[in-house]
């Protein structure tokens, strides 16, 4: 019997080359959104909780608004590009890397795995002291963890920042343009 956590990563597989394929930019908006609830399932399965509720929230929810957002603004269907060869490269290339680094991990829930050895004992010992929070799990997904949530956020607001300030300067341009083109019109010397 297959893993459901493989059938899972199967599926975003499957969505991952159905979104580059997509011609039509809602319909992959729409496709990342579920990209994103899928991969907050699997972070569940895994028993990353705090991740997946976190890829829900910022990957499923904000992040699907935003592209929605954007997409109000823009064309609804993608011109062809022509294929380039450096890209698929670069991205090919970094694959390979990514599987050549996590090929030597042990497997996912091994108990000899050199986490449970070093840095696991010493969550134990000394959350408590640290944080005076008698719950560690809490003491750690309230601290260590907030820290990497916080991390995120930040990158996503400046994303958003970003696409803002390039939205709103697309469109104080297109403003300013047509301002002087009626300018043009309207003066007769």
């Amino acid at each position: 019997m297959v893993p459901i956590e493989t059938v899972f990563f199967a599926f975003l597989i499957v969505l991952g080359i159905a979104i580059v394929r997509q011609a039509n930019l809602f319909a992959a908006a729409m496709m990342t959104g579920i990209f994103s609830l899928v991969s907050a399932a699997l972070f569940t399965l895994m028993n990353a909780v705090d991740v997946a509720f976190t890829e829900a929230a910022v990957g499923a929810g904000i992040s699907t608004v935003l592209i929605l957002g954007t997409l109000s603004v823009t064309a609804e269907r993608e011109e062809q590009q022509p294929f380039r060869w450096l890209p698929l490269g670069i991205v090919c290339l970094t694959g390979a890397t990514l599987v050549y680094g996590v090929a030597d991990m042990p497997p996912f829930g091994d108990p000899s795995a050199p986490i449970h050895h070093h840095l696991a004992p010493e969550y134990i010992q000394d959350t408590a002291a640290i944080f005076h929070i008698p719950n560690i799990v809490t003491a750690i997904l309230g601290s260590y963890r907030g820290y990497d949530t916080f991390g995120e956020t930040t990158v996503i607001f400046a994303a958003t920042v970003g696409v803002l300030l390039l939205l709103s300067s697309t469109d104080l341009r297109q403003m300013s343009e047509a301002a002087r083109s009626d300018a043009a019109t309207e003066d007769p010397s």
